[in-house]
């Protein structure tokens, strides 16, 4: 696919592609519906958001399920657990994370379709993702995300933290979140099988 001004997958500007292609979303969509997630905030997965930000230090934590459109946090940790079900979106002063996010904001869509954890020690050091809206717009500066892949072999979402400054995640970084989503994983499951 070339860069076209046509194309908003691709900043005019730079050419660079700020947000990948996502085949998969309509059998996601399907598969969350399947599950009743993605559309309400879940209590347990608020709880396990909070215990992701502790285990990694972190000051923000999420449990995102990701359509065509948007991403929905059903679980979110925010230093002052204020948890709005606003859009994120710009404002003058520093905004709150909400439940919900557009598509392009971001890097869970990256992770989803990558299938793959992404680590982003300072996302500035890396052009591809240094120009996502959330670096302006929220003042995000690193990311550790992983994807959450359901038995079914698709990617339902990710789990991820942030932070406003670089961190240093490293390997232990990596092995936390990629352990901790196959957690979450069975969590799900097991809400499947209890037909919550």
């Amino acid at each position: 696919m070339s860069p076209t001004p046509h194309n908003p997958q691709y900043d005019p500007t730079s050419h660079l592609r700020l947000t990948p292609e996502d085949i998969e979303a309509p059998q996601r969509v399907t598969r969350l519906r399947e599950l009743g997630l993605g559309e309400n905030p879940v209590p347990e997965f608020d709880e396990f958001a909070r215990e992701l930000a502790r285990i990694t230090g972190a000051p923000y934590a999420m449990v995102n399920f990701i359509d065509e459109n948007r991403q929905y946090f059903a679980g979110l940790y925010t230093p002052d657990e204020h948890q709005a079900g606003v859009e994120l979106g710009p404002a003058p002063e520093a905004p709150q994370p909400g439940r919900v996010m557009a598509r392009d904001h971001g890097y869970c869509p990256h992770v989803v379709v990558r299938r793959k954890a992404l680590v982003l020690e300072d996302v500035c050091d890396y052009p591809r993702f240094a120009g996502n809206p959330v670096v302006d717009e929220i003042g995000i500066r690193s990311y550790l995300g992983a994807p959450l892949i359901d038995r079914t072999g698709m990617a339902l979402g990710t789990i991820c933290v942030v932070a406003q400054e670089p961190r240093p995640w490293g390997r232990q970084g990596l092995d936390t979140i990629k352990s901790m989503a196959a957690r979450l994983v069975d969590q799900i499951h097991r809400r499947e099988t209890d037909g919550l």
